[in-house]
Parts: structure tokens; C-alpha cells; sequence
């Protein structure tokens, strides 16, 4: 646990060797939160209209917590490991009595403390300077269920990115391909992270319940504001808790069969 514990450490002060990496990443996001409040603020102009299922108070809350929801889901260290793969650095791990999958989760985690860090200070930012109407969540059985949504989210988001990242075992030069196609398409689109994905239409909406990606936004916000709630809310536990069993297994099978053609390319 202790050397766990130093990985932790050390990660979070590697994030400030790149903070104009880390800046970025940042200002996208608050620019990305802008733009977004100000086109629901002009489609909610009349504070008494309800479009979508949605009040201005709860569509702006739902804009806010994308920037909170962000910091502690998609904010990850294991968009490294293509790299790693693909270098041969990966052999460095194999070496060492370290549990792989717990280092990077280790390292995860120490992203999504520093993240959560500033998400908190621009929620505020944004708060004084935009002056939004917002709804806050107060009923303990809602609480519940978001904390642990949100828990399932952020390790369902860690396997899809470690199996993705698996792509250099066999193909080392589409390894960065692969994790742009499914952290900036798919995961930015079908997650939620733009838009709430209950304004799709309902034969849309269905299909994609079926894939973990709304479960890694969009529900844990749905549950927040109270849409989600009772036998649903059930269902859509256990459908994360289902997906992250699936996903988990099918990274090891992965992990086991890409150490079988690993070469160590450039050690």
C-alpha cells in the first residue's frame, strides 16, 4: 500500500511538469462550458419553460456539472500506456514488483484529485461571474445513488480506456488513433458530455442505454437532478455494475493475450 501511496504522490506533482498540458485541458473545458450556457441560457430564455423535460434551473446544472463530472471521469492517466506499449517502455513494469493495472489506477487517481481541484475553483469562478440558477440535490437516497454511479463511472472509464490502449500490442502505430476515436468521438458525444441525451430521439436513446457510454455522465447527472429515480435508478446500477464486470474481464483476456505478442519494440 505504501508504495502505492508514493506513486500517488509522485504523480500528482508530475502533472505540474506539464502544466501547459494541464492548462489546456482546463481551458477547454471552461470554454466548452461557456459556449454550451450560453446556447441553453438563450434556449431558456423564459425562466418558466420546460423544453426536453428540463426547467432552466435543472438544463444549467446539468452544463455545470459536466465540468465537475469531467474532472473526476474523463480526466486520466492511462491514455500513457498506448505509448508505453508502443515504445517498449512497457517492460520497465514487467520488471518490477508492481501490480500494473493497480499502478495506473494509482495514477488515475492522483489526475482526478488535482482535476477536481481546479473543476471545484471554476465551478465557483463561473458561478460569481455567470450568476446561474442552479438545482442542488438535497434528497440522501439521490446522494447515495450518485456517489455510487459516479464511483462506477470513473473504473468503467479506466477499463474502456486500458482496452483501448491495448491497440499498439498489435498494431503500435494506430495506438493514438484509437484513443481519439473513442475519448474525443465517442466518449465526448455519447456520454453526454455535450448534450443531454434525452433530447435524442427515443429509438436513439434506447440503443445507447445498451452501451456504457451514458453511464459515464449523463445518468450520474440524470440521478443528481432527480430524473432518475426508484426501480430506474436500480436498473441503471446494475447495468454500470454489469458493463465494468464485462469490460474488466475482457481487459485481462486482452492483457494476457497482448503479452503473448509483445515485443519490446526499441529495448
Amino acid at each position: 500500500m505504501n508504495k502505492y501511496l508514493q506513486v500517488f504522490k509522485i504523480s500528482f506533482a508530475q502533472e505540474f511538469a506539464y502544466r501547459v498540458n494541464f492548462i489546456m485541458w482546463r481551458v477547454r473545458n471552461v470554454l466548452q462550458i461557456f459556449l454550451v450556457f450560453f446556447l441553453w441560457s438563450t434556449v431558456f430564455s423564459d425562466p418558466n419553460d420546460i423544453i426536453f423535460g428540463y426547467n432552466r434551473d435543472k438544463i444549467l446544472t446539468y452544463v455545470f456539472g459536466i465540468l465537475i463530472m469531467k474532472s473526476l471521469v474523463l480526466s486520466s492517466k492511462v491514455v500513457d500506456v498506448s505509448g508505453e506499449i508502443s515504445r517498449g517502455d512497457l517492460t520497465n513494469y514487467l520488471l518490477k514488483p508492481v501490480n500494473y493495472f493497480k499502478y495506473w489506477l494509482t495514477r488515475d487517481l492522483s489526475s482526478k484529485a488535482l482535476n477536481l481541484g481546479f473543476a471545484v475553483f471554476e465551478f465557483l469562478l463561473l458561478y460569481l461571474v455567470l450568476k446561474p440558477s442552479l438545482y442542488f440535490q438535497t434528497d440522501i437516497i439521490q446522494l447515495a445513488g450518485f456517489s455510487i454511479i459516479t464511483l462506477l463511472a470513473i473504473f468503467l472509464f479506466f477499463v474502456l480506456l486500458f482496452i483501448v490502449s491495448f491497440v499498439p500490442f498489435w498494431a503500435p502505430e494506430l495506438g493514438w488513433g484509437a484513443q481519439f476515436l473513442i475519448i474525443v468521438v465517442a466518449t465526448e458525444f455519447l456520454s453526454g458530455g455535450l448534450f443531454p441525451l434525452d433530447i435524442l430521439p427515443s429509438g436513439i436513446q434506447g440503443f445507447l442505454y445498451l452501451t456504457p457510454f451514458p453511464y459515464l455522465i449523463f445518468f450520474p447527472l440524470q440521478v443528481f437532478l432527480g430524473k432518475v429515480t426508484g426501480l430506474a435508478l436500480i436498473k441503471g446500477i446494475l447495468i454500470s455494475i454489469s458493463w465494468s464486470l464485462i469490460l474488466f474481464y475482457s481487459m485481462k483476456r486482452l492483457w494476457y493475450k497482448g503479452l503473448l505478442v509483445y515485443r519490446a519494440e526499441g529495448r
